[in-house]
């Protein structure tokens, strides 16, 4: 990652930086909140706990540094509160703020704290700031349990997850935090990028708006081939192609390749920026705030599910972490059959999965496992169960724990390493930092039955020093922005179809974890060493045979990328002494990852809020496989293996009988989330969004037909993972390209006869 792109890497201390708008009162709330969750502590706790023997490396000066150390320092809580003001959902914000309001005063406090805040000197009742800290906790572990105190203990929950991930990922002008050596975390990339050259393969075709101004823009387009004119009066720029694809990823980058290919002019509209392999850092931080979608801090209305989307050039395919699985077979006979789109099962899609894999170098096996994946084929194996290995689109010894943060080494094959560098071969255009704001529509005389007519988009830069709109007209707009995204512009646009935004799945996900000290495992490595996933076990249901094509998995388990910002913010808190002790284990607690095919299904009507909830059906799933994963744990060595649920559900291994595992096991139950009226709550996870814009056989099923194209506007098609009918049960990268391979060559078709 591009060090000066991100603020936290410049150093620098003054108050002017943050515009987070909150009082000081506010501020002195906040701090005093982050100091519980993270509390400098006595090194008698640290001694104790090792006298149980719950860590492994001897304490050492970083390790006194950590335990001494507090989230209330600054610029943590500075930090927290600049996250929450430009990325939480305004909602969470007026709470949070409401809250920190009264507990900055006396009278507030006592009705959120009760006797606790009552003290033996005047004024008798404290603020919560000047509470002890032991009283502050005994307070927030209350909240954390209590019924009906669900609004304190969602704005709670939230500057947890926020205080620890800023905490965690937090980096000095020099890359570095000192509380990575107490966690046995490091990052280095120096070995790794030897071998990468120093290129930038989009280069000849990539304008870069965060390096224009109004006085370059123009010149910049005219210069890649564009026709363009400046309508000065309006301030816009506007541009003239034969197609314009907005969203780069597995989508909007086949859409790019397969167009430009056939020798149409293509502009590519992608409101990230554009990365190449020296650029990635692996910093965890900075590179979700560079890479991802509000910078990996996007939650549902209801802080029920966390989700991951990609927002830089390449999409998702630019920092999933790289498994390449074919569509299901039953898959295919479902969308087929049920939805009656014969796509899915014609020598036209399996040729483009074929076509897809080899163009993004899919591998089969993997040569060498990390740790995670290690105890899951272990873990799998001592049962007796079946774990397949992953395809990947690296090489099979490809060792590479952050490619989440963007493969440093460069072998991972996303879209801006394969289709896009075909496109701009072929004469695309990509202008990054660039939002398409609405499409633009004419009635349609055609009388085909579509009332509209789209011809291009208006677009924005996202660069302060370009004030110019972009207007470009084409033959054909393709929408790739992705399951989040391409509804709200749809719909902001002027769109009716009912199932715009609707249909969302969003492969629903919930963790265990497993802890293997490394004096008593024989497995190597650490958490964050070697390939994110190069593992899978399908959980069948136990009256089908497994070995079935078309046999239908309740859930698959995997294993998950989890720096120790990640790490942190999802654990459950329970008490700071607890949460340090978690962190001094990081290295050696393995995660697995169960990931249902979801029935239930959500909405995105408009950009950023997303609403979503689980079925009967699925939270059965879920649970099925939630303890799959924890027996897969305890087979492989686990000395202690527990779940995310909030009250830091888990248990010891070592000398426990068989029946008391299975008690453990039958306690396991997914609940929702925390504005559920439940003492304990899950947060969920999605890293893959689909179905929101889905094909159907007529606009009742669909808010596009076979061909991808919009019931209602002619020239306006959709082409990324809001088309699929359903969730796919896996992994969806192969499933989306391939798709997209099979729109884009429809399109040709179509532009050959406009």
């Amino acid at each position: 990652m591009r060090r000066e792109c991100h603020p936290l890497l410049k150093g620098g201390s003054g108050e002017n930086k943050y515009k987070h708008g909150f009082s000081a009162a506010e501020m002195d709330s906040l701090a005093s909140m982050c100091e519980i969750v993270l509390p400098p502590l006595p090194m008698d706790s640290l001694k104790i706990r090792k006298e149980d023997h719950q860590h492994d490396h001897q304490t050492s000066e970083a390790v006194k540094s950590f335990w001494n150390t507090s989230a209330s320092r600054y610029p943590i809580p500075n930090e927290v509160a600049e996250m929450l003001a430009r990325r939480g959902l305004i909602e969470a914000v007026i709470l949070i703020r409401v809250v920190l309001w009264l507990l900055a005063t006396r009278l507030g406090t006592l009705l959120l704290c009760g006797m606790l805040c009552v003290g033996d000197k005047w004024p008798y009742i404290n603020n919560f700031s000047s509470m002890s800290l032991e009283k502050r906790e005994k307070v927030m572990q209350r909240w954390l349990k209590h019924r009906f105190l669900t609004p304190i203990r969602l704005a709670f929950a939230y500057i947890k997850v926020l205080c620890l991930f800023v905490f965690f990922s937090w980096v000095d002008e020099n890359g570095v935090y000192p509380a990575w050596k107490a966690i046995g975390y490091e990052v280095s990339n120096d070995e790794k990028k030897t071998n990468v050259p120093k290129k930038r393969p989009l280069e000849k075709g990539v304008i870069e708006t965060m390096h224009e101004s109004n006085s370059t823009l123009q010149q910049s387009l005219v210069n890649k081939g564009l026709n363009v004119t400046l309508d000065s009066k309006n301030n816009i720029l506007k541009v003239k192609c034969d197609a314009i694809v907005i969203g780069s990823g597995s989508g909007g980058g086949v859409a790019a390749s397969v167009l430009s290919s056939a020798g149409h002019k293509v502009v590519v509209l992608e409101k990230g920026n554009y990365f190449v392999p020296q650029d990635y850092s692996s910093l965890e931080g900075p590179s979700m705030n560079q890479l991802y979608e509000t910078g990996g801090i996007l939650a549902s209305v209801d802080s029920r599910i966390l989700l991951l989307a990609g927002s830089t050039v390449g999409g998702g395919s630019a920092i999933n972490w790289s498994a390449c699985i074919k569509t299901p077979q039953n898959v295919m006979k479902e969308w087929s059959e049920e939805h009656k789109l014969p796509l899915f099962q014609s020598l036209e899609y399996l040729s483009a999965m074929e076509t897809v894999c080899d163009k993004i170098g899919v591998t089969e096996n993997c040569t060498q496992e990390g740790f995670q994946n290690q105890v899951l084929r272990k873990g799998c194996q001592n049962l007796g169960l079946k774990v397949d290995y992953v395809p990947r689109n690296s090489s099979g010894n490809h060792y590479c724990g952050s490619c989440g943060y963007g493969c440093p080494t460069g072998e991972k094959q996303g879209t801006q390493a394969t289709w896009l560098v075909d496109a701009v071969e072929n004469g695309a255009v990509i202008i990054t930092g660039c939002k398409a704001e609405r499409l633009l529509f004419e009635t349609n005389k055609s009388g085909n039955g579509r009332k509209k007519k789209c011809l291009g988009v208006m677009a924005k830069t996202l660069s302060s020093r370009v004030t110019m709109k972009l207007q470009i007209e084409a033959k054909v707009t393709v929408s790739a922005g992705g399951a989040l995204l391409t509804p709200p512009l749809m719909i902001s646009s002027g769109l009716k179809n009912k199932n715009i935004g609707r249909n969302l799945h969003l492969h629903p996900v919930l963790m265990t974890w497993g802890y293997f000290p490394d004096s008593i495992s024989d497995l190597k490595g650490k958490v964050y060493e070697g390939g994110i996933i190069t593992s899978v076990h399908k959980v069948m249901p136990s009256s089908i045979d497994s070995t079935k094509s078309d046999a239908t998995a309740r859930a698959i388990i995997e294993t998950p990328l989890l720096g120790p910002a990640s790490f942190a913010s999802l654990c459950p808190w329970e008490s700071g002494l607890d949460l340090k002790n978690r962190m001094l284990n990081y290295p050696r607690t393995a995660h697995l990852i169960t990931i249902i095919r979801d029935i239930a299904c959500g909405e995105v009507r408009s950009e950023g809020r997303i609403s979503y909830k689980l079925s009967a059906v699925d939270r059965e799933n879920m649970k099925v496989g939630l303890q799959q994963a924890l027996r897969i744990l305890i087979a492989a060595g686990a000395v202690e293996v527990g779940t995310h649920r909030s009250d830091g559900q888990r248990i010891k291994c070592n000398e426990i009988s068989d029946n008391e595992v299975e008690e453990f096991l039958e306690s396991v139950v997914p609940v929702e989330g925390a504005l559920s009226p439940g003492e304990h709550w899950n947060i969920y996870s999605s890293a893959h969004q689909m179905g929101s814009c889905r094909m159907g056989v007529n606009e009742k099923e669909g808010a596009v037909d076979e061909n991808g194209e919009s019931w209602e506007a002619q020239g306006l098609f959709v082409c990324d993972a809001s088309l699929l009918p359903s969730a796919v049960g896996v992994n969806p990268m192969i499933t989306i390209q391939s798709t997209a391979y099979c729109i884009s060559n429809r399109i040709v078709g179509y532009l050959k006869k406009v």
